[in-house]
């Protein structure tokens, strides 16, 4: 059972890592938009990335399995026991760096009805200084590393987890 939930816990890394990196990939291009364009691109990754998060919450249940099933004190258990904590570092710095300025990104959005429940979760606009400006690319670059920190994370978790079938 350890080998097949060990398995799982990589595939379902590996499906956090992907949407992650891609972001990474994307980051060259993006950090030369002007506003305007920046805020078009933004809105393409909604309502799709909004049940990605579903998948990252099986991830970090199935590696806790896995841990659980491993030997306590062996190697194994120590990689795996990283990784989980690497995954659930995934949707810290979600929570914590980017969910709460997504607002911003989506003011004026038509959303369905579950991502502006989703996005309404915390989100706020976020950035505004005393004169009612909002400092736009500090919301950009706290939004895109929070993403390149998120693509480490996974990417760390993923080696681990498969390390540990070795």
């Amino acid at each position: 059972m350890t080998e097949v939930f060990g398995t799982l816990a990589v595939l379902l890394a590996a499906a956090v890592m992907a949407p992650a990196v891609a972001h990474v990939l994307e980051l060259p291009g993006k950090m030369r938009l002007s506003r305007a364009e920046y805020v078009v691109v933004q809105r393409i990754y909604y309502p799709g990335f909004t049940f990605a998060g579903f998948g990252e919450f099986v991830a970090i249940a199935v590696t806790a399995v896995a841990l659980a099933l491993t030997e306590a004190g062996s190697a194994g258990f120590a990689l795996r026991a990283v990784a989980l904590a690497a995954l659930a570092g995934v949707q810290a710095v979600y929570w914590l760096r980017v969910h709460p300025v997504n607002g911003f990104w989506l003011e004026g959005e038509d959303l369905d009805r579950f991502s502006s429940g989703f996005f309404a979760f915390r989100a706020r606009r976020g950035g505004a200084d005393p004169g009612g400006h909002v400092e736009w690319t500090a919301l950009r670059d706290r939004w895109e590393y929070g993403h390149a920190t998120r693509a480490v994370l996974a990417v760390v978790s993923l080696v681990l987890l498969v390390v540990a079938l070795v």
